[in-house]
């Protein structure tokens, strides 16, 4: 007698999509959400490294490196820190089938943020192990630092790590300017309008509150600063 007064819809709808909020938020522009969207995807937390290492190599003094060597240095930083990190999500989420949309949840957060740990350490042991310069190894001790720290703070909270990610940028932009004496203040206020637009499509999309935005740009600033200077 009960089941015949649960509605069909509702009796016919698959257990995992009642654990995930809503895919598309109500009451909010389509090109706002696309644009957020757009953001979201261009500015991976991923990029943090690699975009840190082409800011250094073509926009200091560090140009003077050969170009052979920036480009090694470029690749082995998007192998380890970009591409290995995304393919090894994208096959977790297709063997799992929880799909993009299971990391809106915290408890789903775990294995992804696991799986790019593992991939920072395997870059560090790597570079340490070629003897690159100190500030090379801090940038992404850094990274794995900050990654460790919002993979902690997920066992309580969720956190973005998108901003965190543009947080660690103007961390790191900050100590460069102290460690290569050189001016960063464009830069600065280009990361730092990023991490507005991150934090605004992130909390657009529904994915994280201001609070959980807020925290992530901390942490990451944190990590930028404190573990490139004094690591």
């Amino acid at each position: 007698m009960l089941e015949d007064s649960i509605p069909e819809q509702l009796s016919s709808r698959k257990p995992f999509a009642t654990e995930l909020p809503s895919e598309t938020p109500t009451g909010t522009s389509p090109a706002l959400l696309l644009i957020s969207r757009i953001v979201s995807i261009v500015f991976t937390p991923f990029m943090a490294p690699l975009f840190t290492f082409v800011i250094l190599f073509f926009f200091t003094y560090l140009r003077v490196f050969p170009l052979s060597y920036k480009l090694y240095i470029l690749s082995l930083v998007s192998a380890y820190t970009v591409f290995i990190p995304m393919l090894t999500i994208y096959a977790y989420q297709k063997l799992t089938g929880g799909g993009i949309r299971a990391l809106k949840l915290r408890h789903k957060r775990f294995a992804p943020y696991l799986f790019t740990i593992l991939s920072y350490i395997v870059c560090l042991i790597t570079m340490y192990r070629m003897s690159l310069q100190r500030f090379m190894i801090g940038i992404i001790l850094s990274t794995l630092i900050c990654m460790i720290l919002c993979t902690l703070t997920n066992l309580k909270w969720k956190i973005s790590t998108h901003t965190a990610s543009s947080g660690m940028m103007v961390g790191f932009l900050l100590s460069f300017g102290l460690y290569f004496y050189f001016n960063p203040i464009l830069w600065l206020c280009g990361f730092i309008l990023l991490s507005g637009l991150l934090g605004t499509a992130r909390i657009v999309l529904r994915h994280h509150t201001l609070l959980e935005v807020s925290l992530g740009f901390f942490v990451g600033l944190f990590c930028g600063i404190i573990g490139f200077l004094f690591l």
